[in-house]
């Protein structure tokens, strides 16, 4: 018999009980036919879909249920409540810290002010030299001393040269020597009186 010839003859006694059972069961999904089907490319395209929008609304809902209880359980772990007491302190520990720290910069500026002075530096520049401690401050100074007096020097060099003077570094220029005005002074009261007397 062909497929053709059972093909006609299921189609033509298709009213009868037994052939109404036989292709029911032919027809039946089973376990295995289903999995055996999803385990195809065919099977995993149509199934795909539907686990991603299951997954999806799944997490959807763990988010809603359990992530902001979560965040909260976090923040609070990091920053714990904290009592009217204990924010008195911290609110006290942070005012005493700063003025702490204030205390120590104007230590900081008067000492500056005092070496800028001495040194006959810009005055109104020292507090952009201020350093954490009286040693940085120091050396922060010093470096600007050496950079001032540097830009002097070259500004009043450039100024002689600009007037056609070229200086020599050191010693005199004339032949003769240069006395002190204590000499010259002293010399000047020994004339006169050896001509008033």
């Amino acid at each position: 018999m062909s497929l053709a010839a059972v093909k006609k003859f299921l189609e033509d006694n298709k009213d009868q009980e037994e052939v109404k059972t036989y292709l029911g069961e032919l027809s039946a999904v089973s376990a295995d036919k289903v999995k055996g089907f999803l385990d195809t490319e065919d099977g995993k395209r149509l199934l795909q879909p539907r686990l991603d929008s299951y997954f999806t609304k799944g997490l959807d809902t763990w988010k809603a249920n359990n992530l902001e209880a979560l965040v909260s359980e976090e923040v609070a772990k990091r920053n714990p409540a904290q009592t009217e007491e204990q924010k008195r302190i911290a609110a006290l520990e942070k005012a005493l810290e700063d003025q702490q720290k204030e205390s120590q910069r104007e230590k900081l500026m008067n000492l500056a002010i005092k070496q800028a002075t001495e040194k006959k530096l810009p005055v109104d520049l020292v507090s952009y030299f201020l350093a954490e401690d009286e040693e940085k401050t120091t050396a922060n100074l010093a470096k600007l001393e050496e950079t001032y007096n540097k830009a002097i020097q070259e500004a009043v060099d450039n100024k002689f040269k600009d007037k056609g003077r070229d200086i020599q570094q050191g010693g005199n220029t004339g032949g003769g020597t240069i006395k002190s005005i204590q000499e010259m002074a002293a010399a000047h009261n020994i004339r006169n009186q050896s001509q008033n007397n």
